[in-house]
């Protein structure tokens, strides 16, 4: 057998050891993460005198690569995804396969952000064009080219969205978001994002929208927030009928008018999860265990 075939693929584990594509995502995380702006720096954005001093002070920093100078509220908006998204085309490709998956898990909300548009253009309304996603799209390539709601639908039931249950925009939007999270929460590490933004879809829709859920969408929030979560009649109720894991969202919130400041705590929480996963010494374990779907942590404990 020659010397070629006996070197260990790519990414592949070797006994005792992380494949050294683990490692390299790590660092390239790591990376990534020291030239993102945070709190402090996004407060002093926030304080600019005009929007004109705010975008061409973040033009000068990584996110260059989608915002510009003159840009308007929109288009910078814009150019903030966008530079995430490159990041994480970047760090998808420096992963081994099972941790380009994950990743490409987590940019699910690029592709809810793309079928909704589309969904936009079929109604005849204004859209902005498709983000490209490259390796990080599951279904979009083939979404992109239905030219009807039905035929959207279909597309998503053949994928690993699922069927959202209907065609309108509204079944299929919200279709969409529970199945992400119903998907996410089976990644370890992100269970209690994903269950925590599906409290915040639930109270969203009954309690500031006062409108129940589809009914061909009830099962998979019950899957994610317990039976008993779609019964509750207040955000109070609700809050006290979720699960540990997902309670956490609603607990600073009394009145539906305040869920915006639910959803801050949301993105609070993820960054600082985040970060305490690329600071820990595991981090490389961390995302091949998360890859796996979070089990078995004590292969995680042995080796951090």
């Amino acid at each position: 057998m020659s010397a070629a075939r006996n070197r260990p693929r790519s990414g592949a584990r070797r006994a005792g050891g992380r494949g050294p594509a683990w490692v390299a995502g790590a660092v390239r995380a790591r990376s990534l993460a020291r030239r993102r702006l945070g709190g402090g720096a996004a407060r002093e954005l926030a304080a600019r005198p005009a929007l004109e001093d705010a975008v061409a002070a973040l033009a000068a920093t990584p996110y260059r690569h989608g915002v510009r100078p003159g840009q308007d509220l929109v288009a910078a908006q814009r150019g903030v995804a966008l530079t995430l998204l490159w990041h994480l085309r970047v760090l998808a490709g420096w992963l081994p396969r099972p941790g380009a998956a994950m990743l490409r898990l987590l940019a699910g909300w690029f592709e809810i952000a793309n079928v909704d548009e589309l969904l936009q253009r079929m109604a005849g309304d204004p859209a902005e064009e498709p983000v490209g996603l490259g390796g990080l799209a599951t279904a979009w390539p083939r979404c992109a080219r239905a030219r009807s709601p039905a035929e959207l639908r279909a597309v998503l039931a053949a994928s690993p969205w699922g069927d959202p249950g209907g065609e309108t925009r509204r079944d299929v939007q919200l279709g969409m978001r529970l199945s992400w999270a119903a998907r996410l929460a089976r990644v370890g590490p992100a269970a209690p994002w994903a269950a925590g933004a599906a409290a915040l879809l639930v109270a969203r829709e009954r309690f500031a929208a006062a409108r129940e859920l589809p009914a061909a969408l009830q099962g998979p929030a019950r899957s994610l927030l317990g039976a008993g979560a779609l019964g509750a009649t207040s955000l109070a109720e609700l809050e006290r009928r979720l699960p540990g894991h997902a309670r956490w969202v609603l607990a600073a919130v009394e009145d539906p008018a305040d869920l915006w400041l639910a959803e801050a705590g949301w993105w609070s929480r993820v960054e600082r999860d985040g970060l305490e996963l690329l600071g820990a010494s595991g981090l490389g374990a961390a995302l091949e265990l998360a890859a796996r779907g979070g089990r078995p942590l004590e292969a995680f404990d042995a080796l951090a």
